[in-house]
C-alpha cells in the first residue's frame, strides 16, 4: 500500500514538472519571451554564443527579446530530459532550429516550493 501511494506521489511531481516543461520548450519554439520569462527565477543565467551573464528576470527577458529578433525561432525539438536525484532540479537539452541557424539548448530548472524555475539558458550554435 505504502509502494502504490508513493507512487503515485511522484508521478504526481513528475506530470507538475514536465507540464512546465513542456510549456517552457514551446515558448522557446514559438520565440515567446514573455511567456518563457514567467517561469524565470528572479535572477537567471543566460549563455548566448558563449558570452553569458546573470540578468535580473526583467533584463532577462530583454535579452531572449533580442536573441528571439535576431534568430526567429521555427522548431525546437527536446533532445534530452533528467531530474536530480534529490528531484530538486531538473534539465532539458535540445536543438532550435531558426531561420538562419541551429542551437543547441540547455534548460536547468530548479524546484521553488511546487513550482520549477529557470535558472539558465544557454544557446550554443550547432
Amino acid at each position: 500500500m505504502k509502494s502504490v501511494m508513493l507512487s503515485v506521489l511522484l508521478s504526481t511531481l513528475f506530470i507538475g514538472q514536465d507540464f512546465s516543461l513542456s510549456e517552457i520548450t514551446d515558448a522557446l519554439a514559438k520565440g515567446n519571451a514573455e511567456k518563457l520569462s514567467q517561469y524565470f527565477d528572479q535572477n537567471v543565467e543566460i549563455t548566448i554564443l558563449d558570452r553569458g551573464n546573470k540578468f535580473t528576470k526583467d533584463k532577462a527577458s530583454s535579452v531572449l527579446k533580442d536573441f528571439f529578433a535576431n534568430y526567429p525561432p521555427q522548431t525546437f525539438s527536446q533532445m534530452h530530459q533528467g531530474v536530480s536525484k534529490g528531484q530538486d532540479s531538473q534539465y532539458c537539452i535540445g536543438n532550435l532550429t531558426t531561420s538562419s541557424s541551429t542551437f543547441r539548448v540547455y534548460i536547468y530548472l530548479k524546484s521553488r516550493g511546487s513550482q520549477n524555475v529557470i535558472k539558465e539558458l544557454r544557446f550554443n550554435k550547432e
